[in-house]
């Protein structure tokens, strides 16, 4: 899926980028240049035209940059610009809203202006953007604090500081919804539930770069619920636990401090 540092780097914005990864594009942009070389000597492929200048349009120098990272910039804009090597060949398949069966799936949130524009509109929308069919894409869906990468309005680790009753009304527009899943929000406890279990915190922040937090999965199972699984070597005692019945806000969804971080939600 899309989130905001897929969206960041196709926009060009890369100020997370540490000097290792505009060396790794450096190293791409080798071999990428000896498949265009080798393109060029077969017939029909070499022929003006067919294969296009992969830095057309991209400055030379960058303001405020020192010039050691000058051809480092280049070729990430060159390979993650919108129709871009990179970016058409894997970030234009990526969908930024999905449904399935009664959970949305979402990297920031939804808010009802997301809804009432229509989840295939907005994954069209950003994806001909992406490829590069398009020259802008609506600010509403993939920049600023409300956007759908960005919004965290449902993701405060404080249960009380989120937005339950827009949740609550976004979801119930939604058909046969039930909760929304995302990310974005580095959750310290681990993936956690606020507003009854309506909303879903799932990133622990497992990069190093982040929190380096331990590695979680949400399992999903139509008939048992919602499953946490943790690769906290504490818990690894082969046993199991259920939460409460009864649904619990923010830190009520972990189990106790002494029992296995492998829970069953009923959802």
């Amino acid at each position: 899926m899309n989130g905001n540092h897929e969206i960041m780097n196709v926009d060009g914005d890369f100020r997370y980028v540490t000097k290792e990864g505009l060396k790794e594009f450096q190293d791409w942009a080798m071999w990428y240049s000896v498949g265009i070389d080798m393109k060029k000597l077969c017939i029909g492929l070499g022929e003006k035209g067919c294969v296009k200048d992969l830095f057309e349009g991209i400055p030379l120098e960058f303001r405020g940059v020192r010039p050691e990272y000058f051809e480092g910039i280049r070729i990430r804009i060159a390979a993650l610009r919108p129709k871009g090597p990179i970016s058409e060949r894997f970030l234009s398949k990526n969908q930024t809203v999905v449904v399935v069966g009664d959970s949305v799936f979402v990297h920031g949130g939804l808010l009802p202006k997301h809804v009432d524009y229509g989840f295939e509109n907005v994954n069209e929308e950003v994806r001909d953007w992406i490829c590069g069919l398009k020259g802008r894409v609506s600010r509403d869906l993939v920049r600023g604090k409300d956007s759908i990468v960005w919004l965290r309005r449902f993701s405060n680790e404080l249960a009380k500081d989120c937005d339950c009753s827009t949740l609550e009304h976004v979801l119930a527009t939604i058909p046969g919804a039930k909760r929304m899943i995302m990310g974005h929000t580095i959750q310290e406890s681990g993936i956690n539930g606020v507003c009854g279990n309506q909303a879903i915190r799932i990133d622990v922040g497992m990069s190093k770069g982040c929190t380096n937090g331990l590695p979680e999965v949400l399992e999903i199972d139509r008939y048992k619920g919602l499953r946490i699984l943790t690769s906290n070597p504490l818990y690894q005692n082969g046993k199991e636990a259920s939460l409460d019945a009864k649904p619990k806000d923010g830190l009520g969804f972990l189990l106790p401090e002494l029992g296995p971080k492998q829970v069953e939600v009923k959802a």
